[in-house]
């Protein structure tokens, strides 16, 4: 095409979209009849001015449903969930998973505090039931006679003592007791009161004991069973240990009967120096010889004051 006159020809040859135009649609332009782009394609092309941009959908009036607008709880015209297509997915409301752990009124989750507290109550009822038993252990080991594979401690020097007036041949609920003053006394052992402090009647206990050769006798009557017993012995002590040797029908103990100083009384102080020990023994049914004595080797500085059964 030259810029001058070429001769007869329609719009549509000089332009082949002039047909989009109003010049050219007024000389007769016409769109191709076989589209454009490629074969058999759409011709979805519209005259210049034929589409409108800018405008809104037309509105419904207030308090009215769009007329494409389902009403409510209604799906609308151009929407459909995929499970009501056919081959859709369904859908299943799920209730939440509940973690509560109190127990009041949750469900999915365990009890914890009410096991927690149930796990405690074990506990603590073993706890106590091991005490009792223990407690009620140590009685009848009293009961019995004493533990023979124990020694005394600081707070077993403190058991009650019989009253003064106590005597060898009590029954077996009550056991014996003496004074120191009334058993047999030997190599230098004698009687004295200067000393307060003494449980024996008149206040009156044995000295002379830190020698050795020195030796207390009781002789036992009324043992109505053969078994372990505890010897207890009140003594005092110028605030040094001392022990002595025990001996049980003739046979020495092979443990010192030991008098050590369980109440930290100060050194030299006797009258703040009284305190009592035990020692184990096994006697025989009916009467029973114990000895106590200072032998070689023996720290005997002491003053007894009395002895009992266990």
């Amino acid at each position: 095409m030259t810029s001058g006159n070429n001769g007869a020809s329609t719009p549509e040859d000089d332009d082949p979209f002039g047909y989009l135009y109003a010049d050219g649609q007024a000389n007769g332009a016409q769109p191709p009849s076989g589209g454009y782009g490629y074969p058999n394609s759409v011709n979805r092309v519209r005259a210049v001015g034929q589409r409108q941009y800018g405008q809104q959908a037309p509105t419904a009036a207030y308090g009215q449903v769009p007329q494409q607008q389902g009403t409510y709880g209604q799906p609308s015209a151009h929407y459909a969930a995929p499970e009501t297509h056919p081959g859709g997915a369904t859908t299943a409301q799920q209730q939440p998973a509940y973690s509560g752990g109190n127990g009041s009124g949750g469900r999915g989750g365990p009890n914890t505090k009410g096991l927690l507290i149930g796990a405690i109550a074990v506990v603590a009822a073993v706890i106590i039931g091991i005490s009792v038993a223990m407690l009620g252990g140590d009685g009848e080991k009293d009961d019995a006679g004493g533990d023979t594979g124990s020694t005394p401690t600081q707070s077993e020097s403190a058991e009650s003592r019989p009253s003064a007036s106590s005597s060898a041949g009590a029954g077996a609920a009550d056991l014996p007791a003496i004074d120191a003053k009334a058993l047999r006394l030997e190599g230098g052992a004698a009687t004295a009161s200067d000393v307060k402090g003494a449980e024996s009647e008149g206040g009156v206990y044995v000295q002379g004991f830190n020698q050795v050769g020195a030796k207390v006798t009781w002789t036992v009557n009324g043992i109505d069973k053969a078994r372990d017993y505890r010897l207890y012995v009140r003594y005092d002590i110028p605030g040094v240990d001392a022990n002595a040797t025990l001996t049980v029908n003739g046979k020495a103990n092979t443990q010192p009967l030991g008098m050590k100083n369980f109440t930290g009384s100060p050194e030299g102080d006797w009258e703040k120096g009284w305190q009592s020990t035990w020692a184990p023994v096994t006697l025989t049914k009916g009467t029973n010889t114990l000895e106590i004595s200072c032998g070689q080797g023996n720290q005997c500085n002491a003053y007894i004051d009395q002895l009992w059964l266990k």
